[in-house]
């Protein structure tokens, strides 16, 4: 298939005439239709309807429109590569709420000094609703948690950090017993559709632990705020801070020490802006490294000593912002 017949497509679709199109692309009317012909003879349906002087879409044409933008943008960035030596182009990238305000930054800034001329477009989804994203096509990499399953070996998957999960408690509850406050407290759920909650309900499981649900919600930082409040109990990843400030929780750890979320790169191998791909990947890497190498070690009790002291009104950082 010519690039040179979606790049018609595409036009007429836009410009919803033969002759806007033949305009836009320095040819004419007769010559974009041509080009249109030899692309429905060789996907095998038609793709343009005529309504009055106008030409628009068949649903046929329609359902390709935006995965042949796709394709004419990939093969743009392959030429300016190729004609530059220098990274460019437009990497879309799926990022996870959890690692939007934490992990991700670390690794976006370095990339965009170290590549300059790229593109990037940031989309923001839940673990489940960024896998099937990198499946069709529609993002190049996600940061995300690993899936509960065996990703396909057309496509490539790499942890970044590796984060044990934890029973967060307000920090005026007495009970330091992960499993009995899971067992007797108001439980509230991380949404069953992210994999971290699937992770859990496995573990609830396993234990025979039958919490006492009392809400379900999608975001961490939501559920971190409920459980100060006193609303319940809950059990999450010991995501990369930034945590909301100003909250008087306690961290448990869990006794099953093998109870972590994995959170790294997804991306296909056969896609187009691999070398973007790569490139990113790279930079994500000596990030993590670094946080990891310049960061104290992760405590169970780091947060409850810190949120201690805000409780109190004071802090090592100075006076801690009053609570609504």
């Amino acid at each position: 298939m010519k690039t040179r017949f979606l790049e018609s497509l595409v036009a007429v679709a836009e410009c919803g005439s033969m002759a806007g199109a033949a305009r836009r692309l320095n040819l004419t009317p007769a010559g974009v239709n041509q080009q249109i012909r030899a692309l429905e003879n060789e996907i095998g349906t038609r793709l343009l309807v005529r309504s009055g002087r106008a030409v628009r879409p068949t649903p046929a044409a329609a359902s390709i429109l935006d995965r042949a933008r796709s394709v004419l943008g990939e093969v743009r960035d392959m030429k300016s590569i190729a004609a530059s030596g220098e990274l460019s182009g437009e990497l879309r990238l799926g990022v996870m709420q959890t690692t939007l305000s934490g992990m991700f930054p670390d690794m976006l800034i370095p990339f965009m000094k170290a590549h300059p001329r790229i593109e990037v477009r940031i989309l923001r989804d839940n673990s489940a609703g960024l896998y099937p994203k990198v499946m069709n096509g529609e993002i190049d990499v996600a940061v995300t948690s690993e899936p509960p399953f065996t990703v396909p070996k057309t496509h490539e998957w790499r942890v970044l950090r590796v984060e044990p999960f934890v029973v967060l408690t307000p920090v005026s509850m007495q009970c330091r017993d992960a499993h009995t406050v899971l067992a007797k407290e108001p439980f509230i759920r991380l949404d069953r559709r992210v994999y971290a909650s699937q992770l859990i309900e496995v573990y609830l499981r396993r234990h025979g632990i039958r919490p006492d649900e009392r809400y379900e919600l999608d975001g961490f930082e939501l559920i971190a705020v409920m459980v100060d409040r006193g609303l319940g109990v809950s059990l999450l990843p010991d995501w990369a801070p930034p945590w909301p400030e100003g909250l008087a929780l306690r961290k448990l750890p869990l006794p099953d020490p093998s109870m972590v979320r994995r959170t790294g790169l997804l991306w296909a191998r056969d896609s187009l802006r691999l070398r973007l791909i790569h490139a990113f990947m790279e930079q994500a890497r000596l990030a993590m490294s670094s946080s990891q190498a310049t960061r104290p070690p992760a405590s169970t009790s780091s947060l409850t000593e810190a949120a201690q002291v805000t409780a109190s009104g004071d802090s090592p950082y100075g006076r801690s912002t009053t609570r609504s």
